[in-house]
């Protein structure tokens, strides 16, 4: 009899019961086995690379590194990598932004188990999903103009993926040498990176950098974290 191979998939979510549910409704269902879970985007990042998951389903709003960047940084390194998107944060620009960075699908946290599921054979397969909310406004969002980026020309201004690491640090509330010590660096380039982002966005002040990364998503509305 044959044996059908089973989906594997890496779940990146920071709140541990979405974490534990998702993970506990794969690995309830034949089809698929979880490889591996994570709570940040950085660790997502090293763990897709060192399992190669089928399909990694990824939040956009998680600490250390956030699922965009996150996601830029497994395509740079792996452009086969599927990811694809669940998150509470579900506005068109959102949509637009993660398919830039290269995800195959996105999703709103309040969908269905059935449809959680059917997305991932899908883009285990090689196709892109998006859920129902979302493809019926997507035609809308792609008729918006796009900067060379593919991001929207409202937010034109294009970060490095060290300048968006630093911005979401900073706006974690890390100082500059914890800053430093996380990624790598000195202190010195942590502040020419901080210098770069003011300039870049035309913000002069931490409390606008973190307004920004709200506002933007690149941390949760009303959370502020310090990373020990």
């Amino acid at each position: 009899m044959k044996t059908t191979k089973k989906i594997s998939v890496l779940v990146a979510d920071d709140h541990i019961v979405v974490r534990e549910g998702l993970c506990s409704l794969l690995n309830a269902d034949e089809n698929f086995r979880v490889v591996g879970e994570t709570r940040t985007g950085r660790e997502a990042v090293e763990l897709t690379l060192a399992l190669r998951p089928d399909v990694v389903l990824m939040d956009i709003a998680m600490p250390v590194l956030n699922g965009l960047e996150a996601t830029k940084q497994i395509l740079a390194t792996d452009p086969a990598a599927k990811v694809l998107i669940l998150s509470a944060y579900s506005d068109d620009e959102y949509v637009m932004r993660t398919t830039a960075a290269g995800a195959v699908g996105f999703l709103e946290k309040q969908t269905s188990a059935a449809i959680l599921t059917k997305a991932i054979h899908e883009v285990a397969k090689g196709n892109t999903f998006f859920s129902p909310t979302i493809a019926r406004h997507l035609h809308i969002s792609q008729n918006k103009p796009l900067d060379r980026h593919g991001l929207p020309k409202a937010n034109a201004a294009h970060l490095t993926p060290r300048e968006s690491e630093v911005l979401q640090l900073v706006a974690e509330g890390m100082a500059n040498r914890q800053i430093g010590a996380d990624l790598g660096i000195s202190v010195k380039t942590v502040e020419k990176h901080r210098q770069h982002l003011m300039d870049k966005l035309n913000i002069h002040d931490t409390a606008g950098l973190t307004r920004h990364a709200i506002a933007t998503g690149v941390i949760e509305s009303g959370v502020r974290l310090t990373i020990m």
